[in-house]
């Protein structure tokens, strides 16, 4: 099973949330006309382990990283950019602590809805709801998607996928987090990506 919407890092909001629900211009503003603003830098944490995720927040710039540390070293678990949302989804679904942390590789500027607007929202439109379903069915798809191709891809397999799918990520991530995101070795990372060519 491959799970892919084709996203890129040009594409537009509405269009983006359209390819799990099509939701039209009416919902769409009704979710974003009171969207607030956040600026982080290279380095900040959006939110660190043990913290609630309140918000939930969609990525107008810069690319965050969602990880966690263990034998003292950083385990990558997925990397957002625009027009990504961007949070911790079992903290900020079910307001309980988080387990990991998201930090921001390149100074960031994000929009962002509290937990309680997004909750008010439902009960006035039901495409919205519907839409946050479809998102979260589409998270939890590519996380089995994703635990399926770390234990049955070639890391060359793997690294092929990445690079098709996020490119621009190679110029922006140091390499090193996106090796423990393709769980490879730096130094095996370091050779694919001299000797891997597209």
């Amino acid at each position: 099973m491959k799970i892919s919407l084709h996203i890129t890092s040009f594409m537009e909001r509405h269009d983006y949330l359209k390819l799990f629900h099509d939701i039209d211009k009416s919902d769409y503003e009704l979710l974003t006309e009171n969207l607030k603003i956040k600026r982080f830098k290279k380095g900040d944490f959006i939110t660190v382990a043990g913290q609630v995720q309140k918000e939930l927040f969609f990525v107008k710039s810069g690319v965050q990283m969602s990880h966690f540390e263990a034998d003292h070293k950083t385990q990558v678990i997925a990397f957002t950019y625009s027009p990504n949302l961007c949070a911790i989804p079992e903290s900020f679904s079910f307001q309980a602590p988080s387990k990991y942390f998201i930090t921001c590789l390149t100074d960031s500027e994000l929009e962002y809805i509290t937990y309680q607007e997004l909750i008010a929202l439902f009960d006035q439109s039901q495409q919205l709801e519907r839409l946050f379903r479809r998102i979260t069915e589409f998270v939890l798809a590519g996380m089995i998607n994703r635990h399926i191709e770390l234990h049955t891809m070639t890391i060359e397999e793997r690294y092929k996928n990445f690079c098709e799918r996020s490119p621009h990520l190679l110029q922006l991530v140091p390499h090193k987090h996106i090796a423990s995101y393709l769980g490879i070795s730096p130094t095996n990372f370091s050779k694919l990506f001299n000797n891997v060519k597209f």
